[in-house]
């Protein structure tokens, strides 16, 4: 699924995108879920607790309040995978979207035959970086989670609950599971437990410190965890 988001203050400017998408989707047989905003704070506000639930997003840059070039800096701040488009009406704020690694510009109104093509290049680049990221699928939809935001996984029987730098997921599976899918840099210290042993601050007896939170290292894993975790911080 290709999730897009449209962020104009204009209704009829998203509802022409929007038609159009839908129709490049059903050409290119692939499903998609949009969402819509009428300003960068409302845009903003959503991602707070949306943070990887858009792959690309169509981002007008002249809005009142907080501008496109503006909300686009924020969202940089907190998510580097998103792919941003900017739709304006004057080619001068082109070279500004630079700063913020835009994948590309649309003039107003934008042609269906150039949102297919970004649209194309945006399902490529999202294929191609699936390696840097964890897929997490539950009953609220499909997040692409960056490996490197992962902080670790602890599991409660069949729920597995993932910790990042700024959110937490839950879904059904086995922790063995995600073990196997991962790889390094994770390490199994616990039956409960699989860390990223980048974000290990400190190995202390039968323990290990993640941004000052204690985890234990069971016994039938300590050799292994501690011999891995132990490369790791002299890397």
């Amino acid at each position: 699924m290709l999730r897009i988001g449209i962020c104009d203050d204009l209704a009829d400017a998203r509802f022409t995108l929007s038609v159009s998408i839908e129709r490049i989707a059903e050409r290119l047989n692939i499903e998609t879920a949009i969402y819509e905003f009428s300003s960068g704070d409302r845009l903003l506000k959503w991602f707070e607790n949306h943070e990887n639930e858009v792959d690309l997003l169509f981002l007008d840059i002249e809005m009142p309040g907080l501008d496109g070039m503006a909300t686009a800096k924020s969202l940089r701040q907190e998510n580097s995978f998103i792919q941003i488009v900017f739709v304006t009406s004057h080619p001068t704020y082109v070279f500004d979207g630079y700063s913020v690694g835009a994948m590309g510009y649309l003039m107003k109104p934008a042609k269906e035959n150039e949102v297919e093509e970004i649209m194309t290049r945006a399902i490529k680049s999202i294929r191609k970086s699936e390696e840097d990221v964890y897929i997490i699928k539950n009953i609220d939809g499909m997040y692409r989670v960056p490996k490197s935001s992962i902080l670790y996984f602890t599991s409660d029987k069949r729920l597995v609950i993932c910790i990042t730098e700024s959110r937490v997921y839950e879904f059904y599976g086995k922790l063995s599971d995600v073990e196997d899918e991962l790889g390094s840099p994770f390490v199994r210290i616990h039956q409960r437990y699989l860390v990223n042993s980048k974000y290990v601050d400190q190995i202390s007896g039968d323990s290990v410190y993640i941004k000052s939170e204690e985890l234990p290292i069971s016994r039938s894993n300590k050799e292994k965890a501690l011999l891995e975790l132990s490369k790791s911080l002299l890397e």
